[in-house]
């Protein structure tokens, strides 16, 4: 083995992942194929480590791999790189706006239990449920 040949165990500790993170990158082809030794160990150059850490910031940003894939591949240019942020923006804006809408209703339920509780005690018929309830009877209405 070579000064500047890593194995798959090294490879994973330096970079922060386990060893079945290498290997799978390995098999999306996330990173190249790491010639074997006689005896059928994998030996990586220490590129290898740069490019996985590369890949978990990249996840970390909320791409997926298929995305970073495409980064690593043929997606050098910067306009490719800028349209693919662009979408990734367009998604978390998207779900931004979702869970702005789900605290809103949340908020809503809490502050009706909290009136009830207040209006009634611990004898208080809860309002979430009630409304469930009868969102299940229209439902079975309709159908």
């Amino acid at each position: 083995m070579a000064s500047g040949e890593l194995r798959i165990g090294e490879v994973a500790s330096r970079s922060g992942v386990s060893i079945d993170t290498v290997r799978y990158y390995e098999r999306l082809r996330l990173l190249p194929p790491a010639p074997r030794t006689a005896g059928g160990f994998r030996l990586f150059t220490a590129e290898t480590i740069a490019r996985v850490q590369f890949i978990k910031q990249a996840q970390e940003l909320g791409l997926s791999l298929d995305e970073i894939k495409a980064l690593l591949g043929d997606a050098k240019e910067c306009r490719q790189v800028r349209d693919l942020l662009r979408t990734k923006l367009k998604e978390v804006d998207e779900r931004i706006r979702l869970m702005k809408e789900f605290r809103h209703t949340l908020s809503h339920h809490l502050a009706a239990c909290e009136r009830a509780l207040q209006e009634q005690g611990d004898a208080a018929e809860c309002p979430v449920m009630v409304n469930i309830a009868r969102a299940e009877v229209r439902k079975g209405k309709k159908k």
